[in-house]
């Protein structure tokens, strides 16, 4: 009963990120396209939380949460610092610290946040070809446990048979 409710919210916190990271790459086209268009990035951020509401709620929350600290008063600087805070998910942290930067030194954030999705794309494919490579090893196991022995059982049981039938 002790450690129930800590693993419970580990579990929920690690589902959370997850979540987070799926809904990433929508959120960063569309905050492509809205900047693109000529909102700003408050408003490219609302625009997002709006439009991503239905079909992924978590980043539509956090980007909701961080519009209305700037509503409030915040800056959008510290609006971004809470979401990488806030949510512990290392993509985010590094959209916001990217935001930041890009806000800080005047640079385009349309060309940001492109450069940003081709490091975040090139990243998760590295990470598909680990998962790929990964997979051999771990299929291996119940290979030799499971499917071997019936396999052996199948080609020399007839063979076996044959031997103990005959005069030899």
């Amino acid at each position: 009963g002790y450690l129930g409710p800590r693993i419970w919210v580990n579990l929920r916190i690690k589902g959370n990120q997850q979540a987070l990271t799926h809904g990433l790459p929508d959120a960063r086209d569309l905050m492509v396209v809205c900047v693109e268009a000529g909102l700003t990035v408050d408003a490219a951020m609302q625009r997002v939380g709006q439009e991503l509401g239905l079909a992924h709620p978590a980043i539509a929350r956090e980007f909701g949460i961080a519009h209305m600290e700037t509503r409030v008063g915040l800056t959008r600087t510290d609006a971004l610092k809470n979401i990488g805070v806030r949510t512990g998910c290392a993509p985010l942290q590094s959209l916001a610290a990217m935001l930041v930067q890009a806000d800080r030194f005047g640079t385009s954030i349309a060309q940001a946040l492109r450069v940003f999705s081709d490091t975040l794309r090139v990243n998760r494919q590295m990470a598909a070809e680990e998962m790929a490579s990964k997979a051999s090893v771990k299929i291996s196991f119940p290979l030799v446990l499971f499917i071997f022995p019936s396999t052996f059982i199948v080609l020399c049981g007839p063979v076996i048979i044959e031997l103990m039938n005959s005069s030899l």
